[in-house]
């Protein structure tokens, strides 16, 4: 399964917010933006399953990077959403570090290899500290969609 952010993401699914002041928040945000995008997904079951794997642990990667995820009865296919906050937010990251930088990924209850590999890539993806800049100083959701696509496309050497 090759999987590419191109496949998870649509443009309308990202947008860059000063409308977040916490954790509850962003994945609030992240769940309607998946929700709209997905019809008639719930985007109350996004939200509670989101919220459910969190409290198993922090999604927080480091580096300003959060990746909420979960599993969600019902759901046809893997698709995400990309938040850049104005400010960072507290995601309890291992390294300490505020988060501003998050994609959140819903995939079907019936994926399990399969959510492991685009976690996988995601983190992979988001682990390039030229991307990760880049998306930081990228003028509006289009530009930070097109950095996406194109990183997938074109990835940097090792």
């Amino acid at each position: 399964m090759a999987i590419r952010v191109s496949d998870l993401l649509v443009p309308r699914c990202v947008i860059v917010s000063s409308d977040l002041s916490s954790r509850k928040r962003a994945l609030e945000m992240l769940s309607e933006l998946v929700a709209a995008a997905r019809e008639p997904l719930s985007q109350r079951l996004v939200f509670d399953q989101l919220c459910a794997r969190e409290r198993l642990g922090s999604t927080g990667l480091g580096h300003g990077v959060a990746l909420p995820h979960a599993r969600v009865p019902g759901l046809g296919e893997a698709c995400g959403a990309f938040v850049r906050a104005s400010e960072g937010i507290d995601f309890d990251a291992p390294d300490g570090a505020r988060v501003d930088l998050i994609f959140g990924l819903v995939v079907p209850e019936e994926y399990t290899d399969e959510h492991i590999e685009i976690l996988a890539m995601l983190a992979r993806l988001l682990s390039a500290a030229t991307l990760r800049e880049s998306l930081r100083h990228a003028h509006g959701a289009e530009e930070i969609f097109a950095l996406l696509a194109h990183e997938e496309s074109d990835p940097a050497p090792p």
